[in-house]
């Protein structure tokens, strides 16, 4: 009887439990989705050889197993009791993720260069960082805590409508551009200056970027050298900020000079390229590549692997120092606050030191981390490039600048190998000296844009200062010939009919 009684009982507690059980779990079974879009091969992958590849600092060893993406998710289930999970895909230029953003494709968070980003904020489609992000006492917080002074400085000293870059974008990697060069084919004076890109005695062995930016920047370097690197003009009181107004002069007579520029040096190049550079390099195909600074390490230690030497050389007249940043997007966050901390601790996991080391190990190129009070990216860099006890032609290199702000701090000073200077350290952590000749590439408005697009499809589209003139006389005498046949036909049909 008492059997009977319970088991109706029962039946009904499990009915209960089965309608209501989703309601009590769902907080701690939610999921949150994050849409990354990121840069190609710009995140370590993981999948390390233990054996061969494993950083042994004396703070402890660091190897990537997994994905950082992978890593990621399961630090922060840990850290905030809560499932994410990351939808990663990739771009190949700040072009083709605008026009991704443009055709409807949504992300979270994405990490485009320093031009994109002012174009995103100028249009309003950036996400601010919320205040928690920035605050330092926060245990997570790794971006605020450890991003270099000297980064930090120029992303609060640079604003689009009144907004500084700061409040919006958190920079991930950076850099300059220059050179990568084969130096037993190219002298290191020759290399040095952005009039290598014309000079005839490497025709056809140079190689560019496929992109209207790089390839304005890098025209008007030339163009403008012998202003650029006078006396008067390097001694001025506002050196800084009208160097980066003449790299950035789009006035229209600036505009069709490089563009004839451009269409006179294109016949020396032996092609113009976003990724193939690299491999040109490191196979001989060409003497010398304009290249990121990243790719140029990449370039630069796959060669060496197989006894091949190339070095890095930064034009005496400029260079490009980049960024590339994080951004959340409106259209994907919007107000959804969960998505928005998931993004922000996305951010903050790659700022934290072993993250950064592995990205840097497994890309090439530098963190806009410096990693303050923690000492593991400085300890990192003297295991890369520090030389040994028993080494007699060394140098010292300081990276205060980077690391504390100060030039002259005397506890970031590198002894190194002296054959590092203009090579890969040279290239992660500019000296001091091509620093001050770099300037960023600003944000151009939607008239500025139209203007120099038009002039780089003229550029890349047919180059008429190419064609000899012997075409132009066959191609003359081949239309005469045309209109003289057709008055013929025309003039022999109006006999027969007549």
């Amino acid at each position: 009887m008492k059997t009977r009684n319970i088991l109706p009982l029962f039946l009904a507690a499990c009915l209960l439990l089965s309608v209501f059980a989703p309601a009590f779990g769902s907080a701690e079974e939610e999921t949150v989705t994050l849409r990354v879009c990121n840069w190609e091969e710009y995140i370590d992958l993981g999948d390390w050889d233990p054996e061969e590849e494993t950083i042994d600092l004396e703070s402890g060893d660091i190897l990537g197993e997994n994905s950082l993406v992978q890593d990621f998710e399961e630090w922060y289930h840990e850290t905030f009791g809560v499932r994410v999970k990351v939808e990663y895909s990739t771009f190949g230029t700040n072009e083709d993720l605008y026009n991704m953003l443009t055709i409807g494709d949504v992300y979270d968070l994405v990490c485009p260069s320093e031009y994109m980003i002012m174009k995103l904020m100028s249009e309003d489609k950036v996400q601010p960082l919320s205040e928690d992000f920035f605050d330092p006492e926060k245990e997570t917080n790794y971006y605020i805590k450890g991003v270099s002074p000297y980064i930090r400085n120029i992303f609060e000293t640079h604003e689009i409508n009144g907004v500084t870059w700061d409040r919006c974008a958190a920079g991930y990697m950076w850099g300059i551009t220059g050179f990568v060069y084969n130096p037993e084919k190219v002298s290191e004076e020759d290399a040095s200056t952005w009039k290598l890109l014309e000079n005839r005695d490497y025709n056809r062995q140079i190689t560019m970027k496929d992109n209207v930016r790089d390839a304005y920047f890098a025209a008007v370097g030339a163009l403008k050298g012998e202003k650029l690197i006078s006396e008067e003009f390097r001694d001025g009181e506002n050196y800084t900020a009208e160097l980066q107004d003449e790299m950035n002069d789009v006035s229209p007579e600036t505009v069709n000079r490089v563009q004839d520029y451009l269409q006179g040096i294109k016949d020396n190049l032996y092609s113009f390229e976003t990724d193939s550079g690299k491999a040109d390099m490191i196979t001989g195909k060409v003497v010398a590549n304009y290249q990121w600074s990243g790719d140029a390490v990449y370039a630069m230690d796959q060669a060496e692997e197989d006894e091949y030497y190339l070095n890095f050389a930064v034009p005496q007249e400029s260079t490009n120092i980049y960024f590339d940043g994080w951004i959340m997007l409106k259209s994907g966050i919007g107000e959804d606050q969960a998505k928005q901390q998931a993004a922000e601790a996305f951010i903050n996991f790659l700022s934290r030191p072993d993250s950064v080391i592995r990205n840097m190990y497994y890309i090439g190129y530098t963190s806009a981390i410096s990693g303050g009070e923690d000492g593991r990216i400085y300890e990192y860099l003297e295991w890369n490039y520090s030389a040994e006890d028993d080494e007699e032609e060394v140098v010292e290199y300081p990276v205060g600048y980077f690391f504390t702000g100060d030039p002259e701090d005397e506890d970031y000073v590198l002894t190194v190998p002296e054959e590092q200077i203009g090579r890969q350290l040279s290239a992660q952590y500019p000296s001091q000296n091509v620093i001050q000749r770099a300037s960023i590439m600003v944000y151009f408005n939607e008239a500025q844009s139209e203007l120099i697009n038009r002039m780089w499809v003229r550029v890349r589209c047919f180059n008429i200062l190419s064609v000899p003139v012997v075409v132009w006389i066959v191609l003359a005498v081949l239309i005469a010939a045309a209109v003289m046949v057709y008055f013929w036909q025309k003039r022999e049909k109006e006999k027969m009919y007549r």
